[in-house]
């Protein structure tokens, strides 16, 4: 079994922050495989599914961020699965907006759910890191991150968090699944500009934000719920 975890912190108020680009992707990867509904267990949304022949479980621990690690630590008891079946997806500061790197152990980088997980799980899991870009200076970090992603956000935010769920299916794959995975993800985002270029990822046609914007009737399986739903509320509020 594949087990992926987003992190951020559980609520409404908190749907929107750079700090819950995990649990944004994990929705995501949930809405476009069409896995099962959302279950309270283990401290955390779940919800089962398959990606090619690979049972999947999605969780978004729903013990704040900082405690990340006890459910997760759960989860895997539970499942009696090693940490090497474990996919982490979160926010990194030190990485541009819509940059994604993965590797397999190593150090928090501060980030304090991945510290707990660490704490409770081991270091030898995959991190798959989601670039949210640093504000500039130490003092503006916190409020970097707890707050609301800008509507100009969007032109990269909703297109990596589409290809991160059209290629978790390659995560299945403890070998090489890693290298693909992130090199697909980059290709789909035009995230393979050479160091030092601003050009931003191309967006995908019809994403969840260009839908809304427009107020399609036409339109098909936007989320309702959760932190991507949220999100879109809070840009556009009126487009039902």
């Amino acid at each position: 079994m594949l087990i992926i975890a987003g992190l951020g912190n559980p609520g409404s108020k908190y749907a929107g922050h750079r700090h819950n680009i995990g649990f944004m992707a994990a929705d995501e990867i949930v809405r476009r495989h069409a896995f099962g509904p959302w279950k309270s267990r283990h401290k955390a949304q779940v919800s089962e599914g398959t990606l090619g022949n690979e049972k999947v479980l999605v969780v978004k621990p729903q013990t704040f961020m900082n405690e990340s690690g006890q459910s997760i630590g759960e989860v895997l008891r539970f499942y009696k699965e090693d940490v090497s079946s474990l996919v982490v997806l979160y926010d990194e500061l030190d990485l541009a907006p819509g940059k994604l790197r993965i590797k397999t152990g190593g150090g928090s980088g501060g980030h304090n759910g991945i510290k707990s997980i660490d704490r409770h799980c081991g270091q030898d899991y995959r991190r798959v890191r989601l670039g949210i870009g640093h504000p500039g200076h130490r003092d503006r970090v916190t409020g970097h991150v707890l707050g609301d992603f800008s509507k100009a956000d969007q032109e990269w935010l909703v297109p990596l968090l589409e290809a991160v769920a059209d290629h978790a299916g390659e995560l299945a794959d403890k070998k090489n699944g890693a290298a693909n995975f992130m090199n697909k993800v980059a290709l789909a985002t035009g995230g393979d500009e050479k160091p030092g270029q601003n050009a931003k990822p191309k967006a995908k046609p019809q994403s969840h934000i260009h839908q809304a914007r427009n107020n399609s009737p036409r339109v098909k399986n936007m989320p309702t719920s959760g932190p991507m739903a949220d999100m879109l509320k809070k840009l556009f509020p009126g487009k039902e």
